[in-house]
């Protein structure tokens, strides 16, 4: 039996009469357990670029249209340092008084500046981390590193520095929400059901598939969405798999309609979740079979993911990819799963048969996961679709996406 997660009891404003999410509270819980991660390994500082990574360990933001524009060394044992973009740095250790140490970052945009301009830059990214390194007399201790290119770690490595993978590390951190980051992707949630609410409300033959991305995203930004709602529309003979939508097709009679919001933000926490919608009519039996066969599948796996189990126990419930008529399961991987979401779309655990039986991973309370899979009808009708986003609790996985799942959303005029 699937169970559905609270409702958040307030809005997004801020009040001083009710506990909110509560940002401060959200910041220090989160460097707290990236300290406790590194202290684990024994690393006592990480070097780490990246929106997930950057703003997990500061609570910050800062450009992200090309990479490693702005990074952070953080520190076990002392504050951390943020090394900020052009623009930013004047701006930002005003809007941030809780980062004390700030300095200027190098980067060469994706090295368009060429090869020898790109390792000459790297090494006075490298040569500022040294300093602040030594400042503190960890010249000679390991330093993860997560979310550079091969220029950083070249660099890096070249003044001495003793590297270790931080990728693995930073995934670990964010792996285990707090209440108030849970209540962040329960606040997402209910931000992209008003763009599904709006696009079942809307959606009738004729329309193009765009004109029903533009409503769920007009709907998401109203709703509160930090950014962009990224609706995925898909229809008729072209629903599945995960290729290409919002092309601009006419929605017709009879087609199925499978929508994703994918990647809109709530204080950086992101949506992942999809519906599966039909136009103009009421599904037949064979549609209605088909979806019934996908939501026990969702069920099944959702009720196995509990505290102690592992993601083996979980992913033995999806279908082998041989019976869709697929040589390996690489060919259903982002299809057939369920993945860890937060700060990123993918965090652990993961879920599926491509790894997961021969290499399991235990679940604990507070992670948070989105288990998707699909159903398949005959050829050029396209297929059904659905995708649920859970926490886990102390008594098992939890639902808290609330729009309605139980079977395909057909027009409003005649749902019941």
């Amino acid at each position: 039996m699937i169970n559905l997660g609270s409702k958040l009891t307030f809005g997004q404003g801020a009040a001083d009469w009710q506990d909110r999410i509560n940002v401060t509270r959200m910041r220090e819980v989160r460097m707290e357990r990236a300290r406790q991660v590194l202290r684990k390994h024994d690393v006592p500082a990480i070097l780490a670029s990246g929106s997930p990574n950057t703003r997990y360990l500061t609570g910050l933001i800062g450009p992200e249209f090309e990479r490693q524009l702005w990074y952070v060394l953080f520190f076990v044992e002392h504050d951390p340092v943020v090394f900020a973009a052009a623009g930013w740095l004047n701006q930002m250790p005003h809007d941030a008084p809780w980062i004390k140490n700030w300095r200027g970052a190098h980067a060469w945009l994706g090295s368009t500046c060429g090869v020898e301009a790109s390792r000459a830059e790297a090494k006075l990214l490298a040569a500022g981390v040294f300093e602040e390194l030594q400042k503190r007399g960890m010249a000679n201790e390991k330093l993860a590193v997560a979310g550079f290119d091969h220029f950083t770690s070249e660099a890096l490595k070249e003044s001495g520095l003793a590297l270790v993978n931080g990728s693995l590390l930073t995934l670990e951190m964010r792996a285990v929400k707090s209440q108030d980051e849970t209540n962040c992707l329960k606040a997402v949630a209910a931000i992209v059901e008003a763009g599904y609410y709006k696009v079942w409300e809307a959606i009738r033959p004729g329309m193009p598939d765009t004109d029903l991305r533009l409503i769920a995203t007009q709907a998401c930004y109203q709703a509160g969405i930090h950014f962009s709602a990224s609706p995925g529309i898909r229809s008729g003979p072209v629903s599945l798999y995960r290729g290409y939508g919002n092309t601009g097709r006419l929605i017709q009679t009879g087609d199925l309609v499978v929508m994703s919001i994918c990647g809109a933000k709530y204080m950086g926490y992101t949506s992942c979740t999809y519906r599966t919608l039909i136009a103009g009519r009421k599904p037949n039996q064979e549609e209605k079979d088909a979806y019934q066969r996908l939501l026990e599948r969702i069920n099944t796996v959702i009720d196995a993911i509990r505290p102690g189990s592992t993601t083996a126990d979980a992913a033995r419930h999806f279908p082998l990819a041989t019976s869709w008529g697929h040589q390996n399961e690489a060919q259903v991987l982002t299809i057939d799963i369920g993945h860890g979401i937060g700060l990123s779309t993918y965090e652990l655990p993961i879920i599926n048969r491509q790894w997961s039986l021969d290499h399991p991973q235990v679940f604990e309370p507070g992670m948070t996961i989105a288990v998707e899979s699909m159903e398949q009808l005959k050829s050029g009708v396209g297929g059904v679709r659905l995708e649920n986003m859970v926490v886990v609790t102390e008594n098992g996985a939890e639902v808290i996406d609330h729009m309605p799942r139980e079977k395909i959303m057909e027009p409003m005029m005649i749902w019941g």
